[in-house]
């Protein structure tokens, strides 16, 4: 039997009749599977000789299950995960319109409503195949700083893709983010990794896959989709805004929250997002 149908049968306790392998990300490789009875899942499995990530499909399958248990969440279920593989359910994407921008925007609003019991996570958490701390903590400037910007600031410096002085304008927006976080918001049930290509569109709204899940700043979500651009995001936007206001002077806040999944790209991508990132800083300074 193949390795991947393996796994998925000892994972789900059900016959595998196909698997097709659509692709690879980072160092794990992506498959449709379906099951003897037709059921379709996506599955993310590490190959048969490469090492384990420690906790890295614990870290997904647990924020899918805790973005779940938000009502009306746009999330799939997971079928079953080990440490070298994450089964889910199938997701088939259809064109994105209006109408479906606007269910997602209210999709997401319930979602972020949902809450979460500190900043960070009861599980150590992975953006990518990176590491992300996820220590609770009570307040989101000191949390965003210590466990969001630092680490992958000294991680994109140690490897050269950033200069000194770059490093010193993040550490400028740092000194001044009590200033510039604006009124103190309480913890959202954030995606944590929210652009466009983790949105799978539906014909009535939109389902979000490859989460970092964790509680967090509701903002950063919207931050991110504005990153890489998603379509009809005005109107997810707009529909946002009719279930959970967004606070007074939020769109100045965008460059700030861009900072950590823009620090993330430096890390894995290297110098090439470095003048984003100066810039994005720089506009968070501004604010």
């Amino acid at each position: 039997m193949n390795s991947v149908a393996a796994r998925v049968t000892e994972l789900t306790g059900r016959e595998v009749a196909a698997v097709a392998e659509r692709g690879h990300s980072h160092r794990w490789h992506l498959y449709r599977v379906e099951l003897a009875d037709g059921t379709p899942l996506f599955v993310k499995a590490l190959p048969d000789d490469a090492p384990a990530l420690d906790g890295l499909f614990r870290a997904e399958a647990l924020g899918l299950d805790w973005l779940g248990r938000s009502f009306g969440s746009p999330v799939p279920q997971v079928a079953g995960w080990d440490d070298r593989t994450l089964a889910m359910e199938w997701v088939d994407e259809r064109p994105p319109t209006p109408e479906a921008a606007e269910r997602f925007g209210h999709q997401l609003a319930a979602m972020h409503l949902a809450g979460a019991e500190s900043f960070g996570a009861t599980w150590d958490g992975y953006i990518g195949p990176l590491p992300m701390d996820n220590t609770p903590r009570s307040t989101w400037p000191e949390f965003y700083a210590e466990q969001r910007i630092l680490p992958y600031l000294r991680r994109a410096a140690d490897r050269g893709a950033l200069t000194p002085g770059d490093v010193r304008l993040v550490e400028k927006v740092l000194d001044a983010l009590d200033h510039l976080a604006g009124d103190p918001e309480p913890p959202a049930r954030i995606h944590g990794d929210l652009w466009n290509g983790n949105v799978l569109w539906q014909d009535d709204g939109a389902v979000v896959i490859d989460p970092a899940a964790h509680g967090g700043h509701r903002e950063a979500d919207l931050a991110m989709l504005a990153l890489f651009g998603l379509p009809y995001l005005d109107r997810v936007r707009d529909a946002y805004n009719e279930v959970a206001p967004l606070a007074e002077g939020w769109r100045a806040r965008i460059p700030l929250h861009q900072l950590h999944p823009l620090l993330v790209h430096v890390c894995l991508f290297g110098a090439a997002y470095r003048t984003t990132l100066v810039d994005t800083a720089r506009a968070a300074l501004r604010a």
